[in-house]
């Protein structure tokens, strides 16, 4: 009776091992994978496309505005006509000029030919030389009279001209300032015209952004409608002085490649970003402070296993995490932290990754 005592304990001790090195149970995880972020965001806003050169016309002599030949938004070549003035009172003051250059002209024939006479009287010995001089002097004063009438007439029929409005290069016209049948004076604004080959993108920047601008930051340039038409930006013009309401500085972009979406009044946005060492955006709830450093459990998908990984926390968005140490595509288990264990065998379901 004494000997299996023995027996009973050794059973009991081995029975009590065997419990103890029960494997831990598979459990199912959530998790994320991992997106690497190369570049740090600085700010996204809204701008327009516009024409690097904006010209803007008015008639160079006042008048009625008789007709606008084109509208907004047409395209127009060097030359085109786009508005003419009520020529009617150009062509009278051109009209009258000419008859006073007619006059002056007749004037100026009268002259020559008695200053012709008074010099042939003169040479023969029978007229007075005093005669002779008055001609002269006659014919002088016809001739400036003549050439005043002549620079008349020209001033007269480019004043006629200037009622013709045209387009000095090949352009887009942006806006109208005045209607047909308005009054204008000389020099007032009539239409602005906008060179489409060389486009820019415009936004206005905050104050704290723009002075903290440096050659290490890239500009990205989309369309708002389809963002899939895009460029990069270089800075070419900052404003000097602040808008006093907004607290923003307009900012002017060259265009690295112009493509054909981006016309001209496209709606745009502007992405400022830094290039910056590779980082990746976590869940808060996926980094586990233990002994004071920040780890995560990473996924072995092969062996379907789990295993913790240190890494550096170099940032905080509100309930996300930016972390370095972790590779683009790497699985992070992102709920249930506490109750895992190196090397412990997880179940992946299928739609359990948030």
């Amino acid at each position: 009776m004494n000997r299996a005592i023995p027996f009973v304990l050794i059973t009991a001790l081995l029975a009590g091992c065997a419990e103890d090195e029960k494997p831990a149970p598979i459990r199912p995880v959530l998790y994320t994978q991992v997106q690497q972020q190369n570049e740090q965001i600085l700010g996204r806003f809204a701008g327009n496309i516009e024409a690097r050169v904006q010209s803007t016309l008015g008639f160079r002599v006042g008048g009625r505005v008789a007709r606008r030949l084109v509208d907004a938004g047409a395209e127009v070549k060097a030359g085109t006509t786009l508005a003419t003035l009520d020529p009617t009172d150009q062509q009278n003051a051109l009209r009258a000029s000419e008859g006073d250059q007619a006059r002056a002209e007749a004037q100026w024939i009268n002259a020559q030919a008695n200053a012709r006479r008074q010099q042939e009287l003169f040479d023969r010995g029978v007229g007075a030389k005093a005669n002779l001089e008055q001609a002269q002097t006659e014919l002088s004063n016809a001739r400036s009279n003549r050439e005043q009438a002549e620079a008349a007439t020209r001033q007269a029929r480019d004043r006629l001209d200037y009622g013709t409005l045209k387009s000095d290069f090949d352009a887009v016209v942006t806006a109208w300032h005045v209607e047909a049948g308005q009054v204008v004076g000389a020099g007032q604004e009539v239409v602005t015209l906008a060179r489409p080959d060389v486009r820019e993108a415009v936004f206005d920047l905050p104050v704290e952004l723009a002075d903290g601008l440096d050659d290490q930051v890239q500009f990205n340039v989309a369309s708002q409608l389809d963002p899939s038409i895009a460029t990069r930006g270089r800075l070419r013009e900052l404003a000097p002085r602040a808008d006093a309401a907004t607290r923003t500085r307009r900012a002017r972009l060259t265009l690295e490649e112009t493509p054909p979406g981006l016309r001209l009044g496209t709606a745009v946005a502007i992405s400022l970003t830094r290039a910056q060492k590779p980082r990746s955006l976590l869940p808060a709830a996926a980094v586990q402070e233990v002994d004071g450093q920040s780890r995560v459990w990473v996924i072995d998908t092969q062996a379907k296993t789990v295993h913790p990984r240190t890494v550096q926390v170099v940032g905080r968005e509100g309930e996300q995490i930016s972390v370095e140490g972790l590779a683009a595509g790497d699985k992070v288990v992102s709920a249930g932290l506490s109750e895992l264990k190196d090397g412990q065998q997880i179940r992946i379901d299928e739609g359990v990754a948030p």
